[in-house]
């Protein structure tokens, strides 16, 4: 941030000859944002906003002059504006900022364009904010492979939960489960938004075009990963009611949870191929393929000596959580399929 407010500043005073450009320091710092991983569309949505609200406020101070009523008009038609391009309130609050800054803020009496001096000053900011983005030494990978080890880890233990909660009967270590489980979906949607950006970073950044297989694979399992991570909600929930009616024999009960317990082994291999950015990655997503193969052959109601509706709605949900996390090692969802026995 301090470069790009600074560069900003010194490329609009040094090689455009701008007297004081607080707007291009202004815009750069606000584009940036206070964030230490700054996103690609955001800083551009923000330097637009930037630019067109000062650019908005020029034009109004240009024919009605400065003054309160002057301001009121400007925030008011930039914030309107800003609601018509993109109905984020980012946009909007930056044009409206910057329109009531140049209202209020007096023009430079020696100002090369007059009262436009200032818009040209917001696109060189803004302008520069998007160049260090674009630049920044930083590996887009780090962002989205931290939530989405996140991710697999409270997959994992939610699964052993619930192993443990039919191991013992316990309803309420299913419902502790449950609650796990239900709270995955802000952390998914948080992988969601990093991989978002770093699919930008590896798009229009040089620096990072090396990354975008890896990034467009960790995509694909993140999106294979968040269907498993519904299909365990749903597994948690019937596990509840299933504990709660007693409904499984002893030896349905034990086999299942011995099951569930296999199944968490091979999701945390999944999670131990997310840390990896290296080789590691697909040997560890060969491995989790081979384990959930192994689990999946043993997925049949019969072979679990289940007999009642509620223990064989279990092990449905569990064969259709199987193939999402098959697909999300890179298999394909034909060939997942072949891994489970006929009903």
């Amino acid at each position: 941030m301090a470069v790009a407010g600074v560069g900003a500043y010194v490329i609009s005073e040094q090689l455009l000859g701008h007297e004081t450009p607080l707007f291009a320091a202004v815009a750069a710092l606000i584009a940036m944002g206070f964030t230490k991983e700054p996103r690609l569309r955001k800083v551009v949505e923000v330097a637009i906003g930037c630019t067109l609200g000062v650019l908005l406020a020029d034009m109004l101070v240009l024919g009605l002059g400065g003054g309160v009523v002057t301001a009121l008009v400007a925030v008011f038609s930039a914030v309107m504006l800003a609601r018509f391009l993109d109905p984020g309130p980012l946009l909007a609050m930056q044009m409206g900022l910057q329109s009531l800054l140049v209202v209020m803020v007096p023009v430079p009496a020696d100002a090369v364009l007059g009262p436009f001096t200032r818009s040209i000053d917001a696109v060189v900011g803004g302008a520069t904010a998007l160049l260090i983005t674009l630049i920044t030494p930083k590996d887009p990978r780090g962002e989205p492979v931290r939530e989405m080890r996140e991710v697999a880890d409270q997959f994992t233990l939610a699964l052993r939960e619930t192993a443990a909660a039919l191991h013992t009967s316990d309803s309420r270590q299913a419902w502790h489960a449950l609650i796990r489980a239900r709270g995955l979906q802000s952390q998914v949607d948080e992988t969601s938004k990093a991989l978002s950006s770093a699919k930008e970073l590896t798009r229009y950044s040089p620096a990072h075009r090396r990354h975008r297989h890896y990034v467009r694979r960790i995509e694909h399992t993140a999106g294979k990963l968040d269907l498993a991570v519904r299909s365990l909600r749903l597994m948690t929930r019937r596990a509840v009611s299933t504990i709660d009616h007693a409904r499984l024999s002893d030896s349905g009960t034990v086999q299942l949870a011995t099951v569930l317990e296999q199944l968490a082994d091979a999701a945390g291999q999944l999670g131990q191929a997310t840390r990896e950015t290296g080789p590691g990655f697909d040997r560890w997503m060969n491995t989790a393929r081979d384990s959930l193969a192994a689990v999946a052959t043993r997925l049949h109601p019969q072979r679990l000596d289940i007999h009642d509706l509620e223990g064989e709605a279990l092990v449905l949900l569990a064969r259709t959580m199987v193939v999402d996390l098959l697909e999300a090692t890179g298999c394909e969802h034909d060939d997942a399929l072949t891994y489970l026995p006929a009903l």
